[in-house]
């Protein structure tokens, strides 16, 4: 058998590959959400007093 021969399926790089996505786009929408970013946010609820 040889030693350098990889036996990882091509459907499981694009699991990771999609994962990967997944995951930076979720920490990415956690920053923008609670992070130095969300100062600048409003509440449009607050905007509008009924």
């Amino acid at each position: 058998m040889d030693p350098t021969a990889t036996t990882s399926s091509p459907a499981l790089s694009v699991a990771l590959a999609v994962l990967a996505v997944l995951l930076s786009l979720t920490g990415f929408g956690v920053y923008q959400a609670f992070g130095p970013p969300s100062k600048g946010l409003t509440d449009p609820f607050d905007d509008h007093d009924d």
